[in-house]
C-alpha cells in the first residue's frame, strides 16, 4: 500500500521527466542537474483548451450510434453491461478531423512544442477524474464495488478505484479512456512529431515514417479488435481510480509518444537494409500479438468455435478450462512475447545510441512481467493442481527457452 502513496507523485514526475530530456540536446537519462524547463514553460493557456476539446470530440464520437453493441461479462449480482463498439469509427472520424485540419492550414508541429503543458494538463486531468471518481463510489451499491479497492486506506483505494464500472447513463467512463482519448491522442501526438520534423528538415524521416507507421498500425488494431477490451483484467477486476485515469489520459499518450519526439531532435538515418529488418522485426510481433489474443478471445467468448474447438486443454476444479496446445501451448503469454517484439522495432529506428528511446520496451517489459507474475499467482490460487499440471506442459512464461 505504501506504492500508492508514492505513485500518483513520482510518476506524474516522471512523466515531466522523460519529455523533458528528450527535448534536450543531450537526451541523456542519467543528466545531473536534469534539464528540467522553467516554471513558466509547464502551463500554456492553449493546452487545457485543447484538452478540453480533445476529450469532448472522443466523447461525441463515443456516443454515436455507430457499429454494434456488445454485451461484457456477467457481473457478481448476475447482469451484463453493454459497451459501445465503435472505437475504430472515432479513430476513423479523427483522421478525417485531422486531416481537415492539416487542409486548413493549422500548425499541427506546434503539439510539439506544448508537449510539456499538454502533459500538465492531462496529468491534472487524471486527477480530477480519480477525485470525482473516488468520490461517487461511496453512492454505489455493493456489487457494483471492486474487490481489490476497497480496503479502507482512502489512498490506496483512490489508487486503485473503488465503483468497477462507473457510468454517468450509459456511458461507462473506465471504458471510453480505456481506449478513446488518449490511445487515439498517442496517434495525433505522434503526427504532430511528424509535422514539426517536416517543418524542420522539409520532409519526414525514414525513421519518423515507421514509428508513426508502427504505432498506428498497433492502435488501429487495439480499436478494431475492441470488444476483445470487455475480457480483460481492466474492465473485469480492477476499479477505476487514478492508476488507470492516469495510465490512460497521461501515461500512454505521453510515454509512449517519445520515439517520435527523439527523432524530432535526434534525427537518425536508417539504410534500407536496417529499415527492411526492423520491418520485418515488427511484422513478426504483429503477427505473434494478432494471433494468439484472437485464439484466446475466441475461446473465452466461445470454446466451441470450429477455430478453437479442436484445441487440447486441462479441465480446472471451477469448470473452466486451460488452453495447452495452439498459441498458448508454445508459452504461458504469447501475446506478451509479441508486444515485446514490437515495443524492440518502435526503438530501433532511434538508433543505439540514446537509451531514452528505450524506455518503452525496458518499462513495457518490466510491466509484462510483473502482470505475468501477478496472472501466475491468481490462478494458481483460482485453478490449484490444474495450474501445476498446466505449467509442467507449458514451461516457458514469455519467451520461449529463456523466460
Amino acid at each position: 500500500m505504501r506504492r500508492a502513496t508514492l505513485i500518483p507523485v513520482f510518476l506524474p514526475l516522471t512523466v515531466l521527466y522523460l519529455l523533458s530530456v528528450c527535448r534536450s540536446p543531450g537526451a541523456s537519462v542519467l543528466q545531473w542537474p536534469p534539464p528540467l524547463p522553467p516554471t513558466a514553460h509547464l502551463l500554456d493557456p492553449v493546452a487545457p483548451v485543447i484538452i478540453a476539446v480533445w476529450v469532448a470530440l472522443q466523447g461525441f464520437l463515443y456516443l454515436l450510434p455507430v457499429g454494434k453493441v456488445s454485451e461484457g461479462l456477467v457481473l457478481r449480482d448476475g447482469t451484463k453491461l453493454r459497451y459501445p463498439i465503435n472505437g475504430f469509427s472515432a479513430l476513423c472520424w479523427s483522421g478525417v478531423l485531422l486531416g481537415l485540419c492539416l487542409w486548413l492550414g493549422m500548425p499541427l508541429g506546434y503539439l510539439f512544442d506544448l508537449i510539456i503543458p499538454l502533459a500538465v494538463c492531462a496529468i491534472a486531468t487524471s486527477y480530477l477524474l480519480a477525485l470525482y471518481l473516488y468520490i461517487r463510489s461511496f453512492w454505489a451499491p455493493n456489487h457494483a464495488l471492486a474487490l481489490g479497492g476497497n480496503t479502507g486506506n482512502p489512498l490506496y483505494d483512490f489508487f486503485m478505484g473503488r465503483e468497477l464500472n462507473p457510468r454517468i447513463g450509459r456511458f461507462d467512463l473506465k471504458y471510453f479512456c480505456e481506449l478513446r482519448p488518449g490511445l487515439i491522442g498517442w496517434v495525433v501526438l505522434n503526427l504532430g512529431m511528424l509535422m514539426k520534423e517536416v517543418e524542420l528538415r522539409d520532409s519526414p524521416s525514414l525513421a519518423m515514417l515507421l514509428v508513426n507507421g508502427f504505432q498506428l498500425l498497433y492502435v488501429s488494431d487495439a480499436l478494431w479488435n475492441e470488444e476483445a477490451v470487455l475480457t480483460t483484467m481492466d474492465i473485469v477486476h480492477d476499479g477505476f481510480g487514478f492508476m488507470l485515469a492516469f495510465g490512460d489520459l497521461a501515461w500512454v499518450p505521453f510515454t509512449y509518444s517519445l520515439q517520435a519526439m527523439f527523432l524530432v531532435v535526434h534525427p537518425q538515418t536508417l539504410s534500407p537494409l536496417a529499415a527492411t529488418g526492423i520491418v520485418l522485426l515488427n511484422g513478426i510481433g504483429y503477427y505473434i500479438f494478432r494471433k494468439s489474443n484472437s485464439q484466446k478471445n475466441q475461446f473465452r467468448r466461445n470454446p466451441t468455435h470450429p477455430s478453437v474447438a479442436n484445441l487440447e486443454t486441462i479441465a480446472t476444479a471451477t469448470g473452466k478450462r486451460l488452453l495447452v496446445s495452439g498459441w498458448w501451448g508454445f508459452v504461458r503469454h504469447p501475446n506478451y512475447l509479441g508486444d515485446i517484439l514490437m515495443a524492440l522495432a518502435w526503438s530501433l529506428p532511434c538508433g543505439v545510441s540514446h537509451l531514452l528511446p528505450y524506455f518503452y520496451l525496458i518499462y513495457f517489459t518490466v510491466l509484462l512481467v510483473h502482470r505475468e507474475d501477478r496472472d501466475a499467482r491468481q490462478c494458481r490460487a483460482k485453478y490449484g493442481l490444474a495450474w501445476d499440471t498446466y505449467c509442467r506442459r507449458v514451461p516457458y512464461r514469455i519467451i520461449p527457452y529463456v523466460y
